[in-house]
């Protein structure tokens, strides 16, 4: 098969679908893989390396999605990529369709098959191919609510470890999946005082077991949630619902319950938000202010740190790559049903239930279109 890997243009994503290690185990199955000239310098590779490990150079994003029958990336395609996707493409990408209609139909409309890094799911219910970056990205929420409680930068002043004498800071994760588990151990390895609220009790239970003292859960409700934002500095959201828009769990009036100075890290923007005033930022400009409540909400939050990510994405992802350009997406979809969860529209069909449903789409049955 033909594997081709555009470069990034999403806004401040510096990270490649692919390492030269994944080049080369792809081309000594017997593949082909073009790379987008520079793809991977925002991630520390260079075309000499995609070379020598077996790749060829194409010059453009154009020619590179001319050139190839599947197309991995990282993020999304953006408008400027739409007119590039055809009929005959199998792109293997991080989507989130439920967070952006005009996408979604742009993508039905191309007639290409869609299949999803963050809807593949495991019989345990995991999604390996989320899995690393919801790792990445719960590990970099505590970093960034740190450094925007600075007064500065236009928080409360708080240190978020204190010092003797001082309170530690107060951290409030919604959500105890990979990404809250993993800004938990963060914030705690900081010596803040942390709360993660869950609906899950057996996650609860665990995660009660298995963390530091200085972690406490509590069951996730709006009563709940209402008292526990009025005196905590960061709040994270980090709740997933696997190819669904993400529930808003704070709403506009909650902000006045708020202090002034506290800061909001919304990790689901890329699902629709957990709060309901977070709209997608960048990286150039993460934050904004309202009722006095700092907002971060950037939907790449792993392309800050592009090396480790695009490391830790290739490991996840290589082995369905591989199936894929050996067997063809039929085939590999219909031998394995972690990767068929991962087909989210083809050929113009919707054949994921949480993107139908956010957007009252007709849903046809994956089966169907494998037959």
């Amino acid at each position: 098969m033909i594997i081709g890997v555009p470069k990034e243009i999403k806004a401040s994503e510096n990270r490649v679908a692919l390492t030269p290690a994944g080049v080369n185990e792809l081309v000594k199955r017997g593949h082909e893989v073009y790379v987008q000239s520079t793809a991977g310098e925002g991630s520390g590779f260079s075309d000499e390396g995609y070379q020598a490990a077996g790749a060829k150079i194409s010059p453009t994003i154009a020619d590179t999605y001319a050139k190839a029958k599947m197309i991995m990336k990282v993020k999304e395609p953006i408008e400027e990529e739409y007119g590039l996707i055809h009929k005959d493409h199998l792109v293997f990408t991080y989507f989130h369709f439920a967070s952006y209609e005009p996408f979604t139909h742009a993508m039905i409309a191309s007639r290409a098959v869609c299949l999803a890094y963050e809807t593949v799911e495991l019989p345990d219910r995991t999604l390996p191919l989320l899995i690393p970056m919801s790792e990445v990205a719960g590990r970099m929420a505590v970093q960034e609510g740190a450094k925007y409680l600075e007064r500065p930068m236009g928080g409360r002043g708080v240190l978020l470890g204190g010092v003797p004498g001082v309170q530690p800071g107060k951290v409030l994760i919604l959500g105890g999946g990979v990404v809250g588990t993993q800004a938990a151990k963060i914030a705690a390895g900081l010596g803040a005082m942390v709360t993660i609220m869950d609906v899950n009790l057996q996650r609860l239970r665990y995660l009660s077991d298995v963390m530091p003292a200085n972690v406490y859960t509590q069951y996730s409700n709006e009563y709940n949630i209402r008292q526990l934002i009025k005196d905590h500095d960061v709040i994270i959201g980090a709740v997933l619902i696997p190819g669904a828009k993400a529930p808003n769990l704070i709403t506009r009036d909650m902000l006045s319950a708020m202090k002034p100075g506290t800061v909001l890290v919304d990790v689901a923007v890329d699902q629709g938000g957990c709060v309901e005033t977070c709209r997608p930022t960048t990286h150039e400009h993460p934050t904004f202010v309202i009722d006095n409540v700092v907002h971060y909400c950037v939907a790449n939050m792993p392309g800050a740190v592009p090396y480790t990510s695009t490391i830790a994405l290739t490991n996840a992802t290589l082995p369905y790559a591989i199936l894929l350009a050996n067997h063809g997406w039929k085939v590999a979809c219909g031998q394995r049903s972690d990767l068929r969860k991962g087909l989210n529209v083809v050929q113009g069909k919707v054949v994921y239930e949480g993107v139908a449903a956010a957007f009252n789409l007709k849903y046809v049955e994956v089966e169907s279109v494998l037959s």
